[in-house]
């Protein structure tokens, strides 16, 4: 049985020494293992309950592709991917082995991509269970599959592995090694788990584009009438909750292609973040919390009673839910969806001066999807007193491994052939500043985007907003009109204005960056400093 440790059936094909191998493990058998190993406890109502140590979040320094021959011309090499030479990942790859030699393991095989056409088999094998019943909730697993599974790529997460930086060229202990050449992604250092589902995200965006499907962090849905709307957005602006809509069925939460026959899911799960998660704002997404099969990762819970306490931020604000995304209950079982008819970009302004929705031309899209704005709050990281702007290039930085211009050109040229619309939805603050304004109502927030993906924004007027250059409509069903115009909810409208002019001038600082590939339209789309 593939639930028993097998002889004879071990990974001596990945170099690995170990007779003690799980493969394919359930679920529940999943669950038997971590608490056998005592990785986790049993959450009350049933989530699996880990913590991820000292590395509560992504280790994005400690990433690196291999420069190798088959992908050194196509890499877009500097600070995102930094480059490892064959020679230091060759012997990061027998150090790594080596150490996992007679050691228990436990490998999913599974696919990244819903559409068949371009689905890609994969195999991860971890040190740890909880991160295999990660693996399985976050990618596709075949039921009844019909022929061998012949992995195309293969990701090793020993998070007991410390790399060596004067043996492998690292920056620490901590590692994440992607080689397209072998087709091989090595992680070591860190039990954080979303670094094995960014490390197949990050290949998909290297493969797929070559195959001329565009892929894009960002989630989707489908409306009754079968239309599609995606949801781009950095983490915490709200991809997650605002796409997991009641009224529309899920396509995916964070991951996804556009080919030539519409949108497809790269997962079959969704990872979200629970962090001061509410059953009135976030329904669907809170239920997930309290059942089996879910894992939980660096959440408080009461020791005896085992009950959950989601607003507690002692270990991290980066608490998160990793969960099939069959947990949601109008999820589109196919994970496919026809061309969107609606863009969403989302950003979470902390400086509470961008519109909380506005309407972009086609080349304001692209000045934005470049541009890829949110911002960081005060408090959030030593010495920053006020809100700090991110702009993470087409809103996913850290996982493109080719040069943004090329993805940015995709999603232009698909917008024009097939005519959507695009919208930026500012999920952030209104009224001032993080500190002194307030967080957007995400009442308010869902209404706006009700209104702009059935069409009641179509036929609305607009106004133009002088310092971000975009339109703005001046009334929305639910929504009060003054939550439009951002100016009229600060009670100093002079220091609304210069914190607005302090913002653009962000934004044309940063775009300097993609000037010299753009069209002079594209240029002119954006924010006047």
């Amino acid at each position: 049985m593939s639930t028993e440790v097998e002889r004879g059936r071990g990974l001596e094909q990945e170099g690995i020494q170990t007779e003690r191998v799980k493969w394919n493990l359930s679920t529940p058998a999943l669950y038997e293992e971590a608490v056998r190993r005592e990785e986790g406890v049993i959450a009350a109502d049933g989530p699996l309950l880990c913590r991820t140590g000292q590395h509560t979040g992504r280790s994005p320094n400690d990433k690196f592709v291999v420069r190798e021959s088959s992908s050194e011309a196509s890499v877009w090499w500097g600070k995102v991917n930094q480059p490892m030479d064959q020679a230091r990942f060759d012997a990061l790859h027998r150090d790594l082995i080596k150490s996992l030699a007679g050691k228990e393991l436990f490998v999913q095989d599974c696919y990244a991509g819903a559409d068949p056409k371009y689905r890609i088999p994969i195999r991860v094998i971890t040190e740890y269970a909880w991160h295999n019943l990660f693996a399985r909730n976050l990618f596709i697993v075949d039921a009844t599959p019909s022929v061998p599974h012949v992995p195309q790529f293969t990701v090793i997460d020993s998070p007991r592995f410390h790399a060596d930086p004067a043996r492998h060229g690292t920056r620490s202990e901590v590692v994440i090694a992607v080689n397209f050449g072998k087709r091989l992604v090595l992680i070591g250092g860190t039990s954080y788990a979303g670094e094995i589902k960014k490390s197949i995200f990050t290949i998909l965006n290297y493969i797929l584009p070559m195959q001329n499907v565009l892929s894009m962090h960002c989630s989707a849905n489908i409306g009754p009438k079968g239309d599609v709307a995606l949801f781009f957005g950095l983490s915490g602006t709200g991809k997650t909750t605002l796409s997991s809509d009641p009224e529309r069925q899920l396509i995916g939460d964070d991951e996804h292609g556009w080919s030539e026959r519409g949108v497809f899911n790269f997962e079959g799960g969704c990872y979200a973040k629970t962090i001061r998660l509410s059953a009135e704002a976030e329904p669907q997404i809170y239920a997930t919390t309290r059942r089996f099969g879910t894992v939980l990762e660096n959440v408080v819970v009461d020791p005896e009673t085992r009950v959950l306490d989601l607003d507690d931020d002692r270990f991290t604000e980066n608490t998160r839910a990793a969960y099939p995304i069959s947990f949601i209950d109008n999820a589109e079982p196919s994970g496919q969806g026809g061309h969107p008819q609606n863009v969403v970009m989302l950003t979470a302004d902390a400086f509470g001066v961008l519109p909380p929705i506005s309407r972009l031309t086609p080349e304001a899209a692209m000045y934005h999807f470049l541009s890829g704005y949110t911002a960081k709050v005060a408090g959030t990281e030593k010495g920053v007193t006020e809100p700090k702007a991110t702009f993470s290039t087409c809103f996913g930085s850290p996982f493109l491994p080719l040069v943004p211009g090329r993805y940015a050109t995709m999603l232009g040229e698909r917008i024009a052939t097939h005519k959507a619309r695009v919208w930026l939805v500012n999920t952030g603050w209104t009224g001032g500043p993080y500190g002194t304004g307030r967080r957007m109502k995400i009442a308010h927030t869902r209404a706006m985007i009700r209104a702009a993906l059935s069409g009641a924004l179509d036929t609305v007027a607009y106004e133009r907003d002088k310092a971000f250059n975009v339109d703005v409509p001046t009334s929305c069903p639910d929504v009060p009109p003054d939550v439009l115009k951002p100016r009229n909810t600060w009670s100093n409208a002079a220091q609304y204005d210069e914190q607005a002019a302090k913002l653009a001038r962000m934004f044309v600082e940063n775009f300097q960056a993609f000037e010299s590939g753009v069209t002079p339209e594209i240029r002119a789309a954006g924010p006047r400093a």
